[in-house]
């Protein structure tokens, strides 16, 4: 929905979404009228075992992504540090069944694995989702092998000084940030709020490596499983939500890609539906009985034109409200290469843009929540458009 552009509109909702309220009535916290967050950029807070979180939440994209190796301890904890709402973590298997915390199941671009000659012999081409991938992939590690590597800047064209903590951390098993949340809860009397996702579960289900068990005896041992846990559950696959919802009851997100796109669990069974018929009306009501929110592309909520400026939001805020469901889009980051059109500074891709104006024009269209490498701009942000009114 729009109504004459971004900038000056306020948000139809600003609500303090409570855990409770996704576990049991978050049709009530998703409507418009409910009470505006206080805006405190100092993490959960409230009652209850998951606390409750501001409105809009900044939800640390892999971490501090934007500042450490992603999906390290060392950028969860500086996203913690910083004040970040919520942190992410991407689920990949071992060999040996072990959850680890990387973006992908290939591996060459964020460890050393490549200066490990005991390992040259590992590369291979693998077709994952459909897609033909050379390199070395987490499933063909045991979990002790893995733990011989340390991880990597991704993308040192872009961000060279993260390449200055290259080698100091290892990949994370998501047992081992469990066990790290549960230790800053016992120092600072708050929950960490985790958002989970289960990466390509269908190409791991099918050469016997499933995500969604080890995942729910994961939360379940750590009691992060119950519909008010401090906990969100996505996934590009639906089906993969709506499995994890038959095995507990923590709030699943559905994640979505560009409206043309399928999800791969769609094209694997034939289900002809694209992106651009599950943000329909009667698409939000299906994915309403197994899940609590989207997690949409940015380019879901405000498209961009041809030459990559922002054009007029659509009524995905509107419409996933009125199905009872909250939204977490992804990704915003600092850099000119990541950022619309309208918010670059210069030719430098590498430079930081104007990444609070854009950080604005998103948060004005309604969205409870977004994913961002940046925390501590997020949450500036943030604090900026709650004070606007």
């Amino acid at each position: 929905m729009s109504d004459g552009g971004t900038e000056g509109r306020k948000p139809g909702r600003r609500a303090v979404l409570g855990a409770a309220a996704l576990g049991g009535a978050v049709a009530a916290a998703a409507l418009p009228g409910t009470a505006r967050a206080a805006g405190a950029s100092g993490g959960s807070g409230g009652s209850g075992p998951g606390g409750r979180l501001p409105n809009p939440a900044v939800i640390a994209h892999r971490g501090a992504s934007g500042y450490r190796p992603e999906h390290t301890l060392g950028a969860y904890q500086f996203a913690l540090d910083m004040g970040a709402d919520v942190i992410e973590q991407d689920l990949v298997p071992t060999k040996d069944g072990h959850l680890v915390c990387r973006h992908e199941n290939e591996i060459g671009g964020t460890t050393d694995v490549a200066d490990h000659p005991e390992f040259a012999a590992r590369r291979t081409t693998k077709t994952v989702d459909g897609a033909p991938i050379t390199g070395w992939f987490t499933e063909d590690f045991t979990l002790a092998e893995l733990k011989t590597l340390r991880a990597t800047e991704r993308i040192p064209d872009v961000r060279q000084r993260n390449t200055l903590y290259d080698g100091r951390w290892e990949v994370p098993t998501f047992e081992e940030v469990l066990q790290w949340a549960e230790r800053q809860r016992r120092g600072t009397g708050r929950p960490v709020w985790l958002h989970v996702e289960t990466k390509h579960p269908s190409y791991f289900r099918s050469i016997g490596l499933e995500l969604e068990k080890p995942l729910a005896r994961l939360l379940r041992r750590y009691g992060r499983d119950k519909s008010n846990s401090p906990v969100f559950l996505q996934s590009f696959e639906p089906t993969s939500v709506e499995r994890l919802a038959g095995l507990v009851r923590s709030p699943g997100v559905v994640l979505l890609g560009g409206a043309s796109s399928r999800p791969w669990d769609f094209v694997e069974a034939g289900d002809p539906r694209t992106v651009a018929d599950l943000v329909t009306p009667e698409g939000l009501a299906w994915i309403a009985g197994f899940a609590k929110g989207l997690g949409p592309t940015l380019d879901l909520i405000i498209p961009k034109d041809s030459t990559g400026k922002l054009l007029e939001p659509t009524t995905l805020v509107r419409d996933a409200h009125d199905a009872g469901l909250v939204l977490h889009p992804y990704t915003m980051r600092n850099e000119n290469s990541f950022l619309p059109l309208d918010f670059r500074k210069g030719t430098d891709k590498a430079q930081y843009g104007d990444a609070f104006g854009a950080f604005q024009a998103y948060l004005a269209t309604g969205i409870d929540g977004i994913f961002t490498d940046n925390p501590d701009t997020g949450l500036l942000a943030r604090d900026e458009f709650l004070a606007r009114g």
